[in-house]
């Protein structure tokens, strides 16, 4: 088993993984409808330019500098660059607005911004203006930017930067290996389920710890050699950053990055990825296009991916039989190469993870011949905790066991508390928050604080975690009696008929939810009832109402009394990032959801 080198920060990884690459590549863009490399050689010439340039327009040690791009080679180099210049890179999410913006620069005290483009900086110069006002900041844009006049803002350019400051590589790696592994290297803003964004202090330490864990679970369970990733997820997001980036790097690998979700399955076809970071709400929905797909083909087809998914199922629940083989060869001369030459043909493993899965989505691409790993994290343990792998058994109700070197316990609450290297020093310029989250163990004082997750789970024999719902999320009802709104919101996601679903009933008498309906079941629904497809009209048509409530209570036939939907309403729209009902890793925000159908969803009472 190969193990990674023990590294003082992330910037001397890089810098040793350049040395041993040279010329091979490392970086790739699509452009002009072909894929242009970045090699590691060129990566560490801008890496080692840049961050002389960042220097050299004042950028002192322990500085914050923004990051607001999508994702693409010179998100890596900022990011790296800003390290090596000693600074600390504050990610920033592209879909932000202009107060979110302000709220960052205001609270990280960034006196510096790397931003992409020029319809990227409309929300972001506004923030920029209204907080720094007339004391300076340095804007970089890494494409052209036409401004007219600069006024409190030094603009300049990414490329030229690069250009004009020559700086030596090896004398930057051996300035870069001055930093240790206690040193800040991020401060990750938390991308607000429940109120206003936090800033996570993620030291070097928390994330070469991340990285050293999951290199040592792809060396012993797939073997480590010539690795592929697409990178998709937001890099601005600590899943991403650590998953998508820098574990990569660890690795020697290559990066590709996709060109959009709209595009992601084309590229997975060209680039044929290896390993991939993936969210389980894109797996929901390639579940249901595959099964949709299936359903067109045939009886035989439905019949043969029934028959996967039962010998999965059976399977995941340690009930496997014999008499399964000959299905089994069937199968894996069929049906799964198919689905194979969809990932590309060579994918080791999709490792899942910023929302819970729902087993029963595992199950399904396991049963197709698609390893899939769950992960669980925060962004307070840099992020990754746990992990699913085949050494320790997969069983995907559960999220795995810790990452080497992590300890976890259960509180007499049942809250998951995490402790060692990865736990973040704590919230940027928030000590009250820090001190709610992480306590130190009086009975061990000199062995760091536990992190209070606000997750609820036990651990099972084998060591695996398994999350039960979050702590804060909990609904207690008019009753006393508790229920998990995760577990059902994503068994009403998993009916054909519903894509997105919050539940609500705390201090209630029973649970109800806002639901929104699936786009093309709905196109269906319409076509066979020979039925205008005007969504507002179509929230009050009884007969759609009840084809929806139709799969509510198929729902309910599995869950317990307390545990039922009552009543629901249909939602105005989709519930997306651009209206701030979906965080960018596309968990749903409930806070912004109780502020828009509050009012709707207490009146479910009064009928």
């Amino acid at each position: 088993m190969r193990k990674l080198e023990k590294f003082d920060n992330l910037v001397s990884m890089f810098f040793t993984r350049a040395r041993e690459k040279g010329d091979a590549p490392f970086l790739w863009a699509k452009s002009g409808g072909a894929w242009h490399p970045t090699s590691w050689a060129e990566a560490a010439r801008q890496v080692a330019n840049l961050a002389a340039g960042l220097r050299k327009l004042g950028l002192k040690p322990g500085d914050r500098v923004m990051l607001v791009s999508e994702n693409r080679p010179e998100w890596c180099i900022s990011d790296l660059a800003i390290m090596a210049a000693g600074g600390v890179t504050v990610p920033t999410y592209t879909t932000n607005t202009e107060r979110d913006h302000q709220h960052i620069i205001d609270n990280s005290g960034a006196t510096m911004t790397i931003v992409s483009s020029a319809k990227l900086a409309k929300t972001l110069l506004p923030a920029i203006l209204r907080t720094v006002g007339s004391t300076g900041h340095v804007v970089i844009g890494i494409e052209e930017m036409r401004i007219g006049q600069s006024g409190a803002i030094d603009f300049h350019n990414w490329s030229a930067l690069i250009a004009e400051n020559v700086a030596d590589v090896t004398v930057a790696a051996a300035e870069a290996a001055r930093v240790g592994r206690d040193a800040l290297a991020c401060i990750i803003y938390t991308s607000g389920t429940g109120g206003s964004p936090r800033g996570v202090m993620q030291h070097h330490g928390a994330i070469l710890m991340n990285v050293e864990g999951c290199c040592e679970i792809i060396s012993e369970d797939f073997g480590w050699e010539d690795e592929v990733f697409l990178s998709f997820l937001p890099l601005s997001h600590a899943y991403e950053h650590t998953g998508g980036q820098h574990f990569p790097v660890g690795l020697g690998a290559q990066i590709y990055y996709s060109e959009g979700l709209d595009k992601l399955a084309s590229n997975i076809e060209e680039v044929r990825p290896t390993l991939m970071v993936v969210v389980p709400r894109l797996f929901e929905v390639l579940r249901t296009r595959i099964t949709k797909q299936v359903e067109k083909q045939g009886k035989f087809a439905n019949y043969l991916l029934d028959r996967a998914v039962s010998i999965g199922g059976k399977k995941a629940a340690g009930k496997g039989s014999p008499l399964d083989l000959p299905m089994q060869l069937f199968l894996s001369r069929t049906l799964k190469p198919k689905l194979a030459k969809r990932f590309g043909g060579r994918i080791k493993a999709m490792v899942s993870g910023g929302a819970p899965l729902n087993p029963e989505v595992g199950i399904f691409f396991e049963s197709l011949g698609i390893t899939f790993l769950q992960g669980y994290g925060q962004t307070e343990a840099a992020p990754v905790i746990s992990c699913n792998r085949p050494k320790a058994g997969l069983k995907h109700d559960t999220v795995g066991p810790p990452l080497p070197g992590v300890e976890v316990r259960i509180a007499e609450d049942g809250e998951i508390l995490v402790r060692g290297e990865l736990v973040m020093h704590g919230y940027w310029r928030n000590e009250a928050e820090t001190a709610r989250v992480l306590k130190p163990d009086p009975a061990e004082p000199n062995k760091g604080a536990w992190l209070h997750t606000g997750d609820i789970g036990v651990i099972d024999e084998k060591g695996r975690i398994k999350i039960t719902d979050r702590k804060k999320d909990i609904i207690v009802n008019d009753k006393g009696d508790n229920v998990a709104p995760q577990k059902v919101e994503g068994m009403l996601t998993l009916q054909p008929e519903i894509m997105q679903a919050m539940i609500a009933g705390d201090r209630k008498p029973y649970m109800t939810a806002v639901i929104v309906p699936d786009p093309e079941w709905t196109q269906e629904w319409c076509a066979r009832n020979a039925e205008k497809c005007d969504l507002a009209a179509l929230r009050e048509d009884h007969d759609y109402r009840a084809a929806v409530g139709a799969a509510v209570e198929r729902v309910n036939k599995d869950l317990s009394v307390i545990e039922r939907v009552r009543r629901f309403i249909l939602a105005d729209e989709p519930f997306t990032i651009e209206n701030q009902q979906l965080t960018p890793s596309l968990k749903i925000r409930r806070h912004v959801l109780r502020e828009v159908y509050g009012q709707r969803m207490d009146a479910l009472y009064k009928q």
